[in-house]
């Protein structure tokens, strides 16, 4: 029956671009200076790539396009085909966690899933949307005093430059919660509802925050959807700007919520993982996940992210 039938995609897609990587979709579908035959927005690429961010690495099939991705498939691949596609890429798969297949899962791909007639291997992704609709805060009036022990602090709000020594010693000198590096971590923020459904205020940083985001773009593409959010005047302010690392992190909650995000659940969980205004010395991009409950670093071209923004109240 092979793969694209047992789908039945749009457009009834024929062949996967083996030569496409994680790594390679920023210049093709983000500049679109990649492939000469990416010419429109509608046109799509198919992909395997290996989801290594949970306890054990998925095979997944890829549907990818400009500013577009959806993973359209789980490919029940042996279990130590994986682990070993993973070990290979050494200390990079730490840290980026979204992988190349090699050469021996190729194989493997071609002889047993790519024109076989079983499809017992091939797990369909359903494409319906789960964003998360946005209801009420369910946190307290945006004139609700601070709490008896909380005061206000001062967070680093400009643009930083850091190694992950540095990264550590501010985390654990503003006793913030990272749950890898510091956490034992104490500060915690005070978030009101300022009755617009779009922001909270946290009385503790003194900032406002988006309830939402900004999806799947890389940081330079991220940077001019702010340029547009703040144009368009946004919850009728025209300052959003990008956290920095220790402002991001001050959102950080010590236990899952229900949506699994270490993050007060008046927050949309479609922006697990956020871009900060923090480059890594001596190369790459801070990030905080709020899934992970943590702040990590990745390349500073990763094809796919998400903004939350802030401003000063």
């Amino acid at each position: 029956m092979g793969l694209f039938d047992t789908l039945q995609l749009n457009g009834n897609p024929t062949a996967v671009d083996w030569e496409m990587t994680p790594e390679y979709t920023f210049g093709t579908f983000e500049s679109w200076g990649g492939k000469e035959r990416i010419r429109s927005s509608k046109e799509r690429i198919y992909y395997f790539f290996i989801d290594a961010w949970g306890k054990e690495p998925k095979l997944c099939l890829m549907e990818r396009g400009i500013k577009y991705a959806r993973v359209v498939a789980e490919i029940l691949a042996p279990p130590e085909l994986l682990r070993r596609c993973v070990e290979r890429q050494g200390r990079t798969a730490y840290f980026e966690r979204t992988l190349a297949i090699d050469e021996e899962l190729k194989q493997w791909l071609i002889a047993n899933v790519m024109s076989s007639e079983d499809n017992s291997k091939v797990l369909p992704v359903a494409s319906e949307d789960r964003s998360d609709r946005l209801g009420p805060a369910g946190l307290p009036g945006m004139n609700a005093p601070l709490p008896a022990g909380l005061k206000p602090v001062a967070l680093p709000d400009s643009s930083a430059e850091l190694t992950e020594d540095e990264a550590d010693a501010m985390i654990r000198q503003l006793n913030l919660l990272d749950h890898e590096r510091n956490p034992a971590g104490q500060h915690r923020a005070y978030l009101v509802d300022n009755g617009d459904g779009l922001t909270v205020t946290d009385k503790v940083s003194g900032l406002i925050w988006q309830r939402g985001g900004i999806d799947i773009m890389s940081n330079r593409m991220l940077r001019k959807a702010i340029e547009e959010l703040n144009r368009e005047g946004f919850a009728g302010q025209q300052d959003w700007r990008l956290p920095t690392l220790a402002e991001a992190l001050s959102l950080m909650q010590p236990e899952l919520n229900a949506k699994m995000q270490y993050l007060h659940p008046a927050f949309s969980s479609d922006q697990p993982f956020i871009f900060v205004d923090a480059v890594r010395k001596p190369g790459g991009q801070w990030f905080v996940d709020f899934k992970q409950g943590r702040a990590y670093w990745a390349s500073a071209t990763i094809p796919g992210g998400f903004g939350r923004l802030c401003r000063k109240a």
